[in-house]
């Protein structure tokens, strides 16, 4: 991972354009390909990103982020403060809660839940990037990546977009599509997930347990 820190300004050119004025800020460019620009006050939250796979052109004051659609991240340098890559090695990968590892367990035990002749190929398919939750096929025989997440939110589908573009290299895959799957889906992921393509599920834990919902129901 390398990490810059250094005051510059940042221009968006793609389906919509976007600036950010001069400000000091942290880039990151990380080993998957990705660059991120982030501030001080929006915690995870990058203020403008490159998803992978992408290219980075380093000019004297000018870095040049293309992705394979094309757009372009704009970043011009006025002041480097901080230059420096670090060797992360390879990432064990989150550890999940219990309800996460058990809804994990139960969605692949009834895999059937994602539709009529869904088939699971195996839990935690191994990446270079790590596991991915689920693997199966549909109905059609098609590959399909699963994620799993308590309560779906935005770094979720920034996950699983990148399983489905390292996963659709693989000629014995693809085509390989993604679901999000959770308890709770956040409305900005479900906008992401829809803009991307990919699925959005949500899991009745207490239901893929067995365990009959006593609430009365109007319908």
């Amino acid at each position: 991972m390398r990490l810059v820190i250094a005051r510059c300004s940042v221009d968006y050119a793609g389906r919509l354009t976007a600036h950010l004025p001069s400000a000091p800020r942290l880039i990151l460019v990380k080993a998957d390909g990705s660059v991120s620009i982030h501030a001080d006050d929006r915690a995870y939250k990058p203020l403008n990103w490159m998803s992978p796979p992408c290219t980075l052109k380093e000019a004297e004051d000018v870095w040049t982020v293309i992705n394979k659609a094309g757009e372009k991240l704009i970043i011009t340098m006025e002041e480097v403060l901080h230059d420096s890559s670090h060797e992360l090695g390879v990432d064990p990968g989150l550890i999940k809660d219990g309800v996460e590892a058990h809804l994990q367990e139960l969605l692949a035990d009834r895999i059937e839940t994602l539709g009529e002749g869904y088939t699971l190929i195996r839990r935690e398919y191994p990446t270079a990037i790590g596991p991915v939750d689920i693997l199966c096929r549909d109905a059609d025989g098609r590959t399909v990546a699963v994620e799993l997440k308590r309560r779906g939110e935005i770094d979720g589908v920034e996950q699983l977009t990148r399983y489905l573009e390292l996963l659709n290299r693989d000629p014995h895959l693809a085509p390989v599509r993604g679901i999000f799957a959770a308890q709770e889906i956040k409305p900005q992921a479900r906008v992401l997930a829809t803009d991307r393509g990919i699925g959005c599920v949500v899991l009745d834990y207490d239901a893929l347990r067995g365990i009959e919902d006593d609430k009365l129901r109007l319908f």
